[in-house]
């Protein structure tokens, strides 16, 4: 009978939320852990795409020695028109000698270059060096005829629209289209751009050297049809790049300029190669691709060997805006007294800078920034340094972390629960994992993982309680999560109001439960011990199927319906979400106080029925029995918080079903099968002494519960019975 009410009860909170308008397209993937979302400690978050909508808005071009933001753009624009025309001017001036000309400048002394040719070769590397692919929507889609499709594409600027993997690449492309230089078509072999007069460019792709997670950028070869000249473009995190580009004296500034902003940097490089390099390095490539052992270690050595010297271009900065109501939401789960981490692979400017902007870390707080440590020895140190501080934020990095828990695993997670926040930023999906079944090894609470893509969902399933996101980076996450939501603000209203009303209805429904079935089991002992513990059943057949089902199953299932709290008052008041972490609703202390409840009532009704009806005695069965239905029903009563019309009328269906049984079923109501179908005699039933004895053994069963309970509210309230008030 629980385990049958409470899946029915899971399914009907899952079937509550999913219809809940304030939080649409939420999606409920599993039947078995609503109640996990009312008793969270801990919440693991993503940033990008989670805490950010993962909509990138191109804020920055560096160029060393100039820097370019959004009021600027206009400028970039007039030198990228200005080199284009120049180039054209000439290239038809002299069309004969325009590919001898270009050859020299390799070998030439290096001359500091202009402003506006730095910028041109900046933007180009933009506009060749991604993995983008321009989509016009045809206009003959709808006749169906493919044949003409191609002569029919509407190759028109509006028509455009942008694909890849990551919604940088399409943002930064998106950019170089808006100074004017546009990517018009791209295939496996080719890309074309078109200059802001209107002329097409074509490249040839010779090589594409796709973005890891490990390498952390991505390389292409293009060979320039007009000129044949061969250049390796390369962009990636200045983390990876720092080391491949020529010596200069600014990246690594302006990088941890960008960061505290807030923006998401890339580092573009290039490297022109003759035709002879390129020749030999194929060669080497292919012959690398071609090698049965190790061949990842193998490419990516050949590759690396074209890594070295190459000429920095420009930083960009990208910005990741926040998603809507952010930082309500999370000053509500900080006062809900769920601590919160983020985990993320961001740099770690970047992720302090949303950390303080999204109010992860409220103002007033410190950061300790936990420093880079490699060997033990030195994360003894930093351990030792943190333990000094007090409420303050930690911010650490991935590596880092790695040395700690290798070494010091138990003293850090210590240091680190006690933080109202953490980050952790270059964290790998798997540490991400880690980290979520450190914390419940090591405190044994519940923890929640909250994510948007694939790189969440490890942290996801090994949370108690995962939640996905749909966001850009489709739906994996979403699919793999115990819950899946659209936005992240709806997280507030998920865990303060239908956490909390599955756990709290989910105790009492248990426990209810339990004591429906100990009543009357504790009647049947009663009533065996008083007959020298003969064998014989008090209630039979029907009886007892209907007394778990027909009779009592209505209200004690729409214990579904109650709350303590109204939901606007839980998501005002997120105070109210810490008691429920501490687990009072369903603890050993409330088990045995219904036990004790249990083995009250039953010993009341049975000897009740014994010693009023002595004369009587062979109505026992329908005594007892109508006073246990009455019991049950008022003890419904004595549980409800907020009364519901269904629970009035399924506490009104059920007395009026056992009352129309009593008609039908006289047979069931004699002792054993001496009495068969005599003695349930309805004159009997009406007479007032029966009545009155029923309603005395009833009122001796449940009075002193209703005084108990009264003056428990009296005296010591609970905390959200103040509020409703």
């Amino acid at each position: 009978s629980l385990r049958v009410n409470l899946d029915m009860g899971k399914a009907a909170y899952g079937w509550m939320i999913m219809k809940d308008d304030n939080i649409p397209g939420t999606v409920v993937r599993t039947s078995t852990i609503p109640e996990e979302l009312g008793r969270l400690v801990y919440l693991l978050t993503d940033k990008t795409g989670t805490l950010t909508q993962n909509e990138m808005i191109f804020k920055r071009l560096h160029l060393g020695t100039v820097s370019y933001g959004t009021d600027t753009m206009d400028e970039i624009q007039s030198h990228i028109i200005n080199s284009y025309s120049q180039v054209h001017s000439q290239n038809s001036g002299n069309s004969t000698s325009s590919t001898p000309s270009r050859k020299p400048q390799s070998s030439a002394p290096k001359v500091r270059k202009s402003v506006s040719s730095r910028i041109h070769e900046a933007v180009k590397a933009i506009a060749l060096c991604h993995n983008v692919t321009p989509v016009y929507e045809s206009l003959a889609g709808v006749s169906g005829e493919t044949e003409y499709a191609e002569v029919d594409q509407d190759f028109s600027d509006e028509n455009r629209t942008y694909q890849a993997s990551s919604p940088d690449e399409v943002t930064l492309v998106q950019w170089t289209e808006s100074v004017g230089l546009t990517l018009v078509s791209r295939d496996l072999t080719s890309m074309q751009l078109k200059t802001p007069g209107g002329h097409i460019l074509t490249y040839y792709i010779l090589q594409i050297f796709p973005f890891t997670s490990e390498s952390k950028r991505m390389g292409i070869i293009v060979r320039d049809e007009s000129s044949g000249e061969i250049t390796f473009y390369m962009k990636g995190a200045d983390v990876a790049m720092s080391t491949i580009v020529q010596y200069n004296d600014w990246l690594e500034e302006e990088c941890g300029n960008m960061a505290r902003e807030g923006l998401r940097t890339l580092v573009v490089a290039k490297k022109s190669l003759t035709e002879e390099q390129y020749q030999d390095f194929e060669s080497r490539y292919n012959q690398a691709k071609l090698s049965i052992h190790d061949r990842n270690l193998k490419v990516a050595a050949v590759v690396e060997s074209l890594e070295r010297e190459m000429e920095l271009l420009c930083l960009t900065g990208v910005e990741d805006q926040l998603q809507a109501d952010v930082r309500p939401t999370l000053e509500m789960l900080r006062n809900a007294g769920i601590k919160i981490w983020m985990l993320t692979g961001d740099k770690l400017e970047t992720a302090t800078c949303i950390a303080k902007s999204s109010h992860l870390v409220s103002r007033t707080q410190d950061i300790h920034i936990f420093r880079p440590v490699t060997t033990r020895g030195e994360a003894h140190l930093e351990l030792n340094a943190f333990r000094r501080k007090h409420d303050c934020a930690l911010v650490i990095s991935g590596d880092s972390l790695e040395v700690c828990l290798k070494y010091y695993e138990h003293e850090f997670v210590e240091l680190a629960c006690q933080c109202p926040a953490v980050v952790c930023c270059r964290c790998s999906p798997t540490q991400k994992a880690h980290i979520v079944k450190l914390l419940q090894h090591h405190t044994g609470k519940r923890t929640c993982a909250i994510g948007d893509g694939g790189n969440d969902v490890s942290m996801i399933q090994a949370a108690d309680c995962g939640i996905g996101i749909e966001g850009k980076e489709g739906k994996q996450a979403s699919l793999a999560a115990d819950f899946s939501i659209t936005q992240f603000k709806h997280i507030g209203r998920l865990l303060m109001v239908h956490g909390r009303n599955s756990y709290k209805r989910s105790a009492a429904l248990g426990q209810f439960v339990m004591h429906r079935g100990l009543i009357i089991s504790t009647m049947q002992a009663v009533f065996s011990s008083v007959f020298y513990f003969a064998s014989v059943p008090l209630y039979q057949g029907f009886l007892m199927v209907g007394y778990a089902t027909i009779y009592t199953m209505f209200p004690v299932f729409s214990l579904v319906l109650d709350q303590d709290v109204k939901p606007e008052m839980a998501l005002l008041y997120p105070e109210l979400y810490k008691d429920l972490t501490k687990g009072r609703s369903l603890s050993f202390k409330t088990f045995l106080i219904w036990v004790l409840i249990s083995i009250y009532q039953g010993g009341i009704l049975m000897y009740g029925a014994l010693l009023l009806f002595e004369s009587e005695f062979v109505h026992v069965v329908a005594i007892s029995f109508t006073a246990l239905i009455l019991t049950e029903l008022l003890m419904v009563a004595l549980t409800i918080r907020t009364w519901h019309w269904l629970m009035v009328v399924a506490e009104f269906l059920s007395l009026g079903c056992y009352v129309a049984s009593l008609a039908f079923l006289n047979e069931y109501f004699g002792i054993g099968r001496v009495s068969f179908g005599a003695f349930l005699d309805v004159a009997f039933i009406t007479t007032v002494t029966f009545l009155w004895k029923v309603s005395a053994i009833t009122v001796v069963s449940c009075l002193p519960l209703y005084i108990l309970k009264y003056l428990k509210r009296k005296f010591s309230p609970p905390s959200y019975s103040k509020l409703t008030s």
